[in-house]
């Protein structure tokens, strides 16, 4: 009889803590990109220890899509919703979330008055670490394509802080600002884009850098270059991320010199941290809470 009753009794205490896990949505448009898998692979690492029961979400592209996502979590209760998309974009979705009283937070969104905590890494010394590289690489002169992607607030900020250091060099042309289309990764257009720009600019010597504001166009520019036949040139390419591609690339010693490491497991581990804090009740004091970054050259891209 005691056996029964404690096992009656272990198997009550199992449902009802399954009944009281934490459920938090995790809704994105960018999971194509490398570095958002590994935002959400941290993040859902970090939850699984606390038990929470976690529903990713991509809508492939779709920035639109994501409000109806956030519309459909706040109808299904959940106690908290993370985002990886700009939050001006998706106000609607924010607003219902506020309504219902369940905490948003960005992973490597964007700040904004209806998003507790936004975990990012710091854009603005990343774009500025990077474009410096490039200025110095160059000797202050020459001409440079910038790919950038206005459309997402952290990667935002790394164009306009990259306009700013090539603006205080007079020396420094921006040759072309390109977008490329992200909804494939990017690496497929930015190659498409660079062939071109290469193609209208055929002296050798013509454009002395390539920066980008995140690996992906950085590795389809050092494509297009390579088998356009002008790796010769010294064309300096710098990227954002250090993902295990261009890592490689790096390390490969090629005209891909440089990129910055971001911990995307760590902005991962740190939303969830944020999460748990928000379901404690705690009142956060940070808008914003920056994980740390490292410069990745050849001298460090196999570690």
């Amino acid at each position: 009889m005691t056996r029964h009753l404690t096992l009656a009794v272990s198997a009550l205490a199992l449902c009802a803590s399954a009944a009281w896990a934490e459920t938090v949505a995790v809704i994105t448009p960018y999971l194509a990109q490398p570095g958002t898998q590994a935002y959400v692979e941290g993040f859902e690492a970090a939850a699984a220890e606390r038990g929470w029961d976690v529903n990713v979400i991509d809508t492939a592209g779709d920035v639109a899509a994501v409000i109806s996502r956030i519309e459909d979590a706040v109808v299904q209760n959940v106690d908290a919703i993370v985002i990886n998309v700009d939050p001006a974009q998706v106000g609607v979705g924010l607003m219902a979330a506020a309504d219902a009283g369940i905490p948003v937070v960005g992973m490597d969104a964007g700040s904004d008055p209806l998003v507790a905590a936004n975990v990012t890494s710091n854009g603005y010394g990343m774009a500025a670490e990077t474009a410096v590289y490039v200025a110095n690489r160059i000797n202050g002169e020459g001409a440079v394509v910038m790919f950038v992607f206005d459309a997402f607030p952290p990667v935002q900020i790394r164009g306009v802080v990259a306009d700013a250091i090539f603006g205080n060099f007079p020396d420094i042309e921006v040759l072309d600002r390109v977008t490329p289309d992200v909804s494939d990764g990017g690496i497929a257009d930015s190659r498409a884009k660079m062939e071109a720009i290469l193609a209208a600019n055929p002296e050798p010597g013509s454009i002395a850098a390539v920066w980008a504001a995140w690996d992906q166009p950085a590795l389809g520019a050092l494509q297009a270059i390579e088998d356009a036949g002008r790796a010769g040139e010294g064309i300096v390419i710098t990227g954002i991320d250090a993902n295990p591609q261009a890592r490689d690339a790096i390390a490969a010693g090629g005209n891909f010199e440089a990129s910055i490491a971001q911990d995307f497991n760590g902005i991962g581990s740190t939303a969830a941290d944020v999460v748990a804090r928000l379901l404690a009740g705690e009142e956060l004091r940070e808008s914003v809470i920056y994980v740390p970054t490292m410069l990745v050259t050849s001298a460090n891209a196999a570690e």
